[in-house]
């Protein structure tokens, strides 16, 4: 098992980062195209005060491909199977046709993830081929996880070892099922999760936005918040005082960070935003400090201060940011 040469992809979410990697195979730029696409939406409807996170809208490529749902009129959509050998078969179709696949794998089950034997996650991964008996995977995410550092692998896989990599993630928290139902950016349906999942390009289903298209619209049915002050607002008044809130939801934001910090670098390179030190440093915090919130109320230590603060310095950031630059 080989490490991933850093610095190739970004550091998104798991999810995004091996998306954008498996775009970046048929159109270059996908990073681009998902920095543009980036906006927090969080639903706040949901039954058991649960919270739905959208990242991005459905982000497009031009006529060649490029995006998730692109002008070439494809989209990226689950498919799944109960049986093995059918997934083994389809996923094979697939690399076949476009070069690829994205496939849902299990981080119970991953031996270069720290969450390998403990904690079961879904995990997308690429499968860029087949050769000699063996499929070759590539998973690009890295990151500083709460069991320990994730890093980019690349693995030359038996069937069974594959198997054992995609084994379905049956008992996913009611928070996780949410993120993968969001995974696109708008809701959409899931496979039995006693299936093993995959992604494939389907027709497209509806048109996608034109230029210009506001990044604050709604993804979908349901009550969601959509302004950034807004968001900022809910959340900082809600997640100190809710500690069941906070502890589900802190990856959440965690993704969160990641994705408005990729978007914040993306477009102030090319000059198209100003750098913002500041905001930069509260997304950065932000994270930490509800993990850490988090872990101290699993202690019988609730620490609400510690989250009022982060989002104070955050929202103050992005308050001055927003008078600075209207």
């Amino acid at each position: 098992m080989a490490a991933v040469a850093s610095g190739a992809v970004p550091e998104l979410s798991c999810y995004t980062t091996n998306l954008v990697a498996y775009l970046d195979r048929g159109t270059p730029g996908a990073a681009r195209r998902l920095a543009d696409a980036v906006r927090l939406a969080v639903r706040t409807d949901l039954p058991d005060g649960l919270l739905a996170f959208s990242h991005h809208r459905r982000f497009d490529g031009d006529d060649a491909g490029g995006g998730d749902a692109d002008g070439g009129g494809w989209e990226l959509a689950y498919r799944s199977s109960a049986d093995w050998r059918d997934a083994r078969s389809r996923l094979a179709e697939e690399i076949a046709a476009h070069g690829s696949v994205l496939a849902v794998g299990n981080t119970r089950m991953m031996p270069w993830s720290p969450q390998f034997g403990r904690t079961a996650v879904p995990h997308w991964c690429l499968l860029e081929g087949r050769a000699d008996g063996r499929w070759r995977l590539a998973d690009h995410f890295s990151a500083l996880l709460p069991e320990g550092e994730h890093r980019p692998r690349t693995a030359r896989l038996t069937d069974a070892e594959l198997r054992d990599v995609l084994t379905p993630v049956r008992d996913a928290p009611p928070e996780v099922v949410l993120r993968d139902v969001h995974a696109f950016g708008v809701p959409v349906s899931l496979p039995s999760p006693a299936h093993y999942r995959w992604l494939v390009r389907q027709e497209r289903t509806a048109r996608p936005p034109g230029p210009g298209t506001r990044l604050t619209e709604s993804p979908g049915p349901g009550t969601w918040l959509t302004d950034p002050a807004e968001v900022l607002g809910y959340l900082s008044e809600r997640l100190p005082e809710d500690v069941r809130a906070l502890t589900v939801h802190a990856d959440d934001l965690w993704a969160a960070s990641r994705h408005l910090r990729h978007r914040a670098a993306v477009l102030s390179a090319a000059e198209l935003v100003p750098e913002d030190p500041a905001t930069d440093r509260g997304w950065a915090e932000l994270p930490r400090a509800l993990r850490f919130a988090a872990l101290s109320a699993a202690r019988g230590r609730a620490r609400p201060d510690v989250v009022a603060r982060a989002f104070d310095n955050l929202i103050e950031a992005t308050t001055r940011r927003a008078v600075s630059h209207p």
